[in-house]
């Protein structure tokens, strides 16, 4: 057996290859879903998580569907829609995740427009787990938004009590930062494209 047949390839690149190269499996929402041409600043999300849930649903990286996560240990639901950028990727190995303020719930598994509006710097367990805040640019309520700062002071602070909170009584400690204004938020977005891009290159290079 050669070295190269005898080498095993981690789950993500095998799903990313497949999905570039065969047509004959599934659309995969990460990786064949188009980010959008007015990315970093507006881009596609796939939501995972519907307002008011108490169901954490969670992209399934190597088959591209919603699986169920878990069920929320505290008694609290999630403010907004919640989901991932496309075509992007982050250190934890996960695609950049976005929480989107809109007027309707939108089912898991659907994607939409989004404008970046902040970045909530978030540590999870000490490890660092950044969310993108954004506007759902076709909805009428929304889309005029365009920075934190123009949002209900209680908004922000609904939003930060919600990630102190779910997962207390799971005994995981989870902080939040201050929130920074869009512009980090399109920087983040652009760091994660750019991880993905070179994630994809060598990827194909072996």
């Amino acid at each position: 057996m050669s070295e190269n047949s005898s080498r095993v390839i981690p789950r993500l690149n095998e799903r990313i290859l497949s999905s570039l190269n065969s047509r004959s499996v599934a659309a995969h929402p990460w990786h064949d879903l188009e980010i959008g041409p007015g990315a970093p600043s507006v881009f596609n999300c796939v939501i995972e998580i519907n307002r008011g849930s108490k169901v954490k649903y969670k992209l399934d990286n190597r088959y591209g569907l919603i699986k169920v996560d878990k069920v929320l240990y505290s008694s609290v639901v999630y403010p907004h829609n919640y989901g991932f950028i496309p075509r992007t990727l982050c250190e934890d190995a996960d695609p950049m995740d976005v929480l989107v303020l809109m007027q309707e719930t939108v089912q898991p598994g659907s994607f939409l427009r989004a404008r970046a509006i902040g970045l909530m710097p978030l540590i999870d367990q000490g490890e660092r787990d950044d969310k993108i805040i954004a506007v759902c640019v076709d909805d009428p309520e929304f889309r005029h938004y365009n920075d934190l700062s123009e949002l209900p002071p209680h908004r922000l602070a609904e939003i930060r009590r919600f990630f102190e909170d779910y997962k207390k009584n799971e005994n995981k400690e989870v902080a939040v930062n201050e929130f920074l204004p869009a512009e980090a938020a399109v920087q983040a977005i652009q760091h994660s494209m750019d991880l993905y891009g070179e994630y994809i290159v060598e990827t194909l290079r072996r």
